[in-house]
């Protein structure tokens, strides 16, 4: 009695045949998609630079004091608004030891590093701890519409605070 089976063998060169397609066709399906991807930019979508923070005539000096710090821009642009007497200008929060950002402490006048014990006094000077210099300070103007407007791209250092753009008369 002789059956008819029909046997399939694998051969070595058909394995590695099936193999080798195998390997191509994962290949393709996967830099395909990564190939169309790299077509289409990433886009990081940042805050503006500027923003209005209102106008001049918003910010007073309470009390008996010289100066007024207001805190509303620090969690949103890391920056502080400083009203003195005859003029406001914007303080970068942001340390210039290594960055972290310092705290505001009305009662004592001073600002605050919590990472390194850095303190700089309400113009920003520092006078204690680590900070190799005063806290920065950005660009702020009066727009065309009459509101105080703060440039975060233009940063000014220590030896640069009686120019113009560092402050705003009032």
């Amino acid at each position: 009695m002789h059956t008819d089976v029909h046997k399939t063998e694998i051969t070595r060169r058909s394995l590695l045949s099936l193999l080798g397609w195998g390997a191509f066709f994962t290949t393709l399906a996967i830099s395909v998609p990564a190939s169309i991807r790299f077509l289409f930019p990433r886009v990081l979508f940042e805050k503006p630079s500027t923003f209005k923070i209102g106008a001049p005539d918003d910010f007073r000096i309470n009390g008996n004091s010289e100066h007024q710090v207001y805190e509303t821009w620090k969690a949103e642009h890391s920056v502080w608004l400083v009203k003195e007497k005859n003029r406001i200008y914007a303080v970068h929060a942001k340390c210039t030891h290594l960055g972290c950002t310092p705290n505001w402490f009305p009662d004592e006048g001073v600002f605050k590093c919590p990472c390194h014990g850095s303190q700089f006094n309400r113009s920003g000077v520092n006078f204690a701890g680590p900070a190799p210099r005063p806290l920065d300070r950005l660009k702020i103007s009066i727009g065309k519409d009459g509101m105080l407007v703060v440039d975060k791209s233009r940063v000014y250092t220590f030896n640069e605070f009686d120019k113009q753009g560092t402050y705003v008369e009032v």
